[in-house]
């Protein structure tokens, strides 16, 4: 089964950027593409630069998918899928993410 958790208020977003939140023990990045409208949400933590900081990194796009790119390396992870666009080894974890009743809210499984 599974369920929604309010994670922040829709206001708290800022267009093109991200922030952080606390969701079952993990820190997640959540993204706002003001361009598509779309919401992301992946993980916070960058595999490449061992270092929670990909809600820092500056959101664009190649080819139609809207990707961001880590702070540190610059690296360019697929806000989708997760996949690094430049090493494709490593991925974040994506989480499902809606705007409901003015709430952004992340999905639990299980």
């Amino acid at each position: 089964m599974s369920q929604w958790f309010n994670i922040c208020k829709s206001e708290d977003l800022a267009p093109n950027s991200g922030i952080c939140a606390q969701f079952e023990s993990q820190q997640v990045a959540i993204f706002f593409c003001q361009r598509n409208q779309d919401l992301y949400a992946v993980s916070n933590f960058d595999p490449i630069a061992q270092a929670n900081v990909i809600s820092r990194g500056i959101i664009g796009s190649t080819q139609g998918e809207t990707y961001v790119a880590s702070p540190l390396y610059k690296q360019r992870f697929n806000l989708k899928t997760g996949v690094c666009l430049d090493l494709p080894e490593h991925v974040l974890k994506t989480y499902a993410v809606r705007i409901e009743a003015e709430h952004v809210q992340l999905q639990s499984i299980g």
